[in-house]
């Protein structure tokens, strides 16, 4: 009886705990921090009938509605979707937004995924390649984070010939965005190609190192992030991440912070 009594008063203080709605719209799969902050900065998202504000808490038992949607509502706990994990090589063109108000198309619904996904990060509408899609918020913020340095590799070819001098000046550092970029590895793969590897991802930033120096990206491709690659999965294609993958992904995460 006393075991019953307290879960009952678990549950109770589970529907009245407030968290941040970034935070709670991330856990409940719907976007992620960073596009939660979006939506609301845009005034789509009402708690309670009223215009959501840039910090706001919430709870399970409030009414939230998403560009017309409700997305809850109720005294009752939401259902907690099954992890989702994708696996997309992003073609040209596609932009990596779940907004609808580009004109390009949106990653999500060129995916078509019958249960709702965001991107992990971004890639560029002109860059193509491996890109992953969740439901997983906490994989969102253990990957994004800029302080956990995780790895990305990419190929990029250029509008010149690429030098050794530009490839030790990429590794050392580039002044873009007021800041240095981190040192990385970089290596020469053809007369105008190189293979990058960053462990940070500041806006556009393989294109900004480049142009600092006078040479013009003419493709880049993402063909890793950390233990994922994009093998042989054609542009266009998708898949979900295997077990076996995922299993990797997350012992390389299991110390990073959220």
């Amino acid at each position: 009886m006393r075991r019953m009594e307290e879960v009952t008063k678990k549950e109770r203080e589970s529907l009245t705990e407030e968290v941040r709605l970034n935070k709670w719209l991330s856990e409940k799969g719907i976007c992620s921090r960073r596009e939660a902050d979006r939506l609301t900065e845009q005034g789509r998202i009402l708690v309670d009938g009223r215009k959501a504000l840039m910090g706001q808490k919430v709870r399970d038992g409030q009414e939230i509605v998403l560009d017309g949607r409700k997305i809850s509502g109720g005294q009752e706990r939401l259902h907690t979707p099954a992890p989702v994990l994708l696996m997309l090589n992003k073609p040209r063109g596609i932009v990596c937004t779940t907004s609808d108000k580009d004109r390009a198309m949106n990653v999500v619904d060129f995916v078509g995924y019958p249960e709702r996904v965001y991107p992990v990060g971004r890639l560029d509408k002109d860059s193509e390649g491996l890109l992953l899609l969740t439901n997983q918020g906490d994989l969102v913020n253990r990957m994004m984070r800029s302080v956990n340095a995780h790895e990305k590799e990419y190929l990029v070819t250029t509008n010149r010939p690429v030098t050794e001098e530009f490839l030790r000046a990429m590794r050392a550092g580039v002044p873009i965005l007021d800041t240095v970029t981190r040192p990385c590895q970089a290596e020469k793969t053809g007369e105008c190609s190189f293979r990058i590897v960053l462990t940070q991802g500041l806006n556009r930033q393989i294109r900004r190192m480049c142009e600092y120096f006078g040479y013009r990206v003419l493709t880049l491709k993402r063909v890793r992030i950390m233990s994922l690659h994009l093998g042989r999965l054609k542009t266009g294609e998708w898949r979900k991440v295997s077990e076996q993958e995922q299993k990797k992904l997350y012992e390389l995460l299991k110390n990073s912070q959220k």
